[in-house]
């Protein structure tokens, strides 16, 4: 029961910081907003933190949910961190495509 409580005290602090990691840009994001066209340098930059935001939400949510499938199925705590993981790993590349909308989509294909 100690590893359930754990978990669930993991999750809930992933999910409070999520949206501190998803408040700013990198780098070679600021450069891509700069090298975009004018009229489009506040929708790149918006669609760059949609897609920011979804990746880290997605990673929270499969990392949780693969924890949770590794405590359902009575594994020990190396398969439940290695379910976390597995989760975690298949929630970003999920996230990173939902985290933006088909107009997104343009607007960042159109200024690379």
């Amino acid at each position: 029961m100690k590893m359930v409580k754990l978990m669930a005290v993991a999750v809930g602090v992933s999910v409070v910081a999520t949206p501190v990691l998803a408040a700013s840009l990198s780098s070679k994001e600021r450069a891509r907003v700069a090298r975009a066209a004018p009229r489009d340098r506040d929708d790149v930059r918006y669609c760059l933190l949609k897609g920011k935001k979804g990746r880290d939400k997605g990673t929270v949510i499969g990392a949780a949910g693969g924890a949770g499938v590794g405590l359902i199925a009575g594994g020990g705590v190396g398969e439940t961190l290695l379910g976390a993981g597995a989760g975690a790993l298949a929630g970003r590349v999920i996230g990173k495509g939902q985290g933006t909308n088909k107009e997104c989509d343009r607007v960042l294909a159109r200024n690379k």
